[in-house]
């Protein structure tokens, strides 16, 4: 999709489709907790003939912030943004890293000082530099008793990570207890291994949606996201419009949860 499709049907009929589908979102079947995988963003960029991918990445954290509003207008009480993997970290273009960093640090500031909202920080700390992770974890301080929209922020975030972090928590938790490895592998539950996420005491996700079409984890949410729902959308991330995320949101409310099966 290219910007003008991004722009288009701004006027009084796609309104008038829009609070249609809005008024068509029951309470009860608006999902509680929303994970988004923004992509797309370098392709959107390339697309459109811009010389650096920052660019992209600039109009996804500017969709990012409309993303929220959107969530936080139908009622949806928590949502996780995808923001830079592990894999990120460790394969993207210094360049890129770095202009992603500062991006990514600007986003977090500004979201945090929407009154009400709540941030979190998920991923590991050490892969981020300082300045990015001081921004982190003043947006946590500034809005830690905040009690509206929760939004965590995965940041140098990996599945796989999270699951090895978690074990390793709940080790050194019953070691500091002198309890014996026999011990430990008899009394390990899924329950306990949720509680030492990232994400540990929050609902795992409803819904998770990806832009761009693709159709894949891509280490996001690896745990939590065992019953959750999906969808996909062909908008590349900076062309996300209000009218894909309702689908998204009516797509749901209409689907039968099977849990397990």
């Amino acid at each position: 999709m290219t910007r003008d499709r991004a722009n288009a049907g701004q006027g009084p009929l796609y309104r008038l489709y829009i609070n249609r589908l809005r008024r068509g979102l029951a309470p009860e079947s608006v999902p509680h907790h929303v994970a988004m995988m923004i992509d797309g963003n370098r392709r959107w960029a390339r697309q459109l003939g811009y010389q650096s991918a920052a660019d992209g990445h600039r109009a996804g954290a500017a969709k990012m912030q409309e993303f929220l509003r959107w969530c936080d207008g139908v009622g949806v009480k928590v949502v996780s943004l995808y923001l830079l993997s592990t894999d990120n970290v460790r394969k993207r273009d210094a360049v890129e890293l770095s202009d992603l960093n500062d991006i990514i640090a600007q986003l977090a500031d500004e979201i945090s000082r929407v009154p009400g909202w709540r941030i979190k920080h998920v991923g590991r700390a050490e892969l981020l530099p300082p300045e990015l992770l001081r921004v982190l974890r003043e947006a946590e301080a500034r809005t830690k008793d905040n009690t509206g929209l929760h939004v965590n922020l995965a940041v140098g975030y990996g599945g796989r990570s999270e699951i090895v972090d978690a074990v390793r928590s709940i080790i050194a938790q019953h070691d500091a207890t002198g309890g014996s490895l026999e011990e430990l592998a008899a009394s390990l539950t899924p329950e306990q291994i949720g509680e030492h996420l990232y994400t540990g005491g929050q609902p795992d996700p409803d819904l998770v949606i990806r832009t761009s079409g693709e159709q894949r984890l891509s280490d996001f949410l690896l745990w939590q996201s065992a019953h959750s729902e999906f969808y996909f959308v062909e908008a590349l991330g900076p062309d996300l419009r209000e009218v894909d995320f309702l689908r998204a949101i009516r797509d749901y409310g209409s689907r039968d949860r099977r849990y397990g099966s």
